[in-house]
């Protein structure tokens, strides 16, 4: 499947700051399912974007900007083919065995809640494949949706005490289930295509767990399935602060707001003997 993005976001400032630097983790690499076929980054400001890789291998970008400032906008936007691996996440750059992915972060730590549910669940299945399955058809069905309940720094046990959340808050409570049932497990940024609209208000996220003889494999709690051709990769981490699309830091100013629009749509797909009689 082909599929075009578009992402813009927009940091408007109450108080002009003198500064401000943004490290970007917008950029998908290529990996068995998906192929960058075109990707680019716009500033609406005067700077120069320095790419590197982080630790994780991520593609990152990073600018600064002198002020006074009183917005600035990053525009990204590319296509890429993706293709259904069953959830498989091969090929794609590993910087880290599996074991680091053990660590807790204050997000994903577990509660006890999420421990007892996690070997409840996990305990109705046989091998780490089928009890990664049982938790994220558990999840899916017990945790509601709710954009207003939760906010950036939401941690796993908030998210399982209040039963709702969004597709950050999902993928943190599977991490959390996933290693209390020993399988190292990371976030996963990226989109996910829908079918019923195209203009979203923000990206995706879901989780990926590691499992024996078969690699990372990618679970999305927010819709009940392992990540398919719908699904563009992005960046991965112990959780959303490593792998959040921008993080920044600014000198002076006051509040911030930030607006952010994403489009994420299918594309055509020409065959050749078409394209040469048109």
């Amino acid at each position: 499947m082909r599929i075009r993005i578009r992402h813009e976001t927009t940091y408007r400032y109450a108080e002009p700051p003198r500064m401000a630097v943004q490290h970007l983790r917008l950029t998908p690499r290529n990996y068995d399912g998906q192929h960058v076929v075109d990707w680019r980054i716009d500033v609406d400001r005067d700077c120069r974007l320095v790419q590197s890789e982080d630790a994780f291998g991520n593609m990152l970008h990073r600018f600064s900007v002198d002020g006074p400032l009183e917005s600035i906008s990053t525009v990204v936007e590319g296509e890429v083919t993706t293709f259904d691996t069953a959830g498989v996440a091969s090929g794609a750059v590993e910087r880290f065995p599996p074991i680091v992915y053990m660590r807790e972060t204050p997000l994903t730590s577990p509660s006890a809640g999420i421990s007892e549910f996690a070997r409840k669940t996990a305990s109705k299945e046989s091998g780490t494949l089928g009890k990664l399955h049982a938790l994220l058809g558990a999840l899916h069905e017990s945790f509601t949706f709710d954009a207003d309940a939760t906010h950036a720094a939401t941690t796993a046990a908030e998210c399982f005490e209040h039963r709702m959340g969004v597709c950050q808050d999902f993928a943190h409570l599977f991490i959390a289930c996933a290693r209390e049932i020993g399988a190292p497990a990371r976030y996963v940024s990226g989109y996910f295509l829908r079918t019923d609209a195209e203009d979203q208000v923000a990206g995706h996220a879901w989780a990926e767990a590691y499992v024996e003889d078969l690699g990372w494999v990618g679970f999305d709690p927010a819709h009940g399935v392992s990540p398919h051709e719908n699904h563009v990769r992005v960046a991965v981490a112990l959780d959303y602060l490593g792998a959040a699309p921008i993080r920044g830091a600014r000198s002076g100013g006051a509040e911030e707001t930030m607006d952010v629009k994403v489009r994420v749509a299918q594309m055509p797909v020409f065959s050749q003997s078409q394209s040469q009689s048109q």
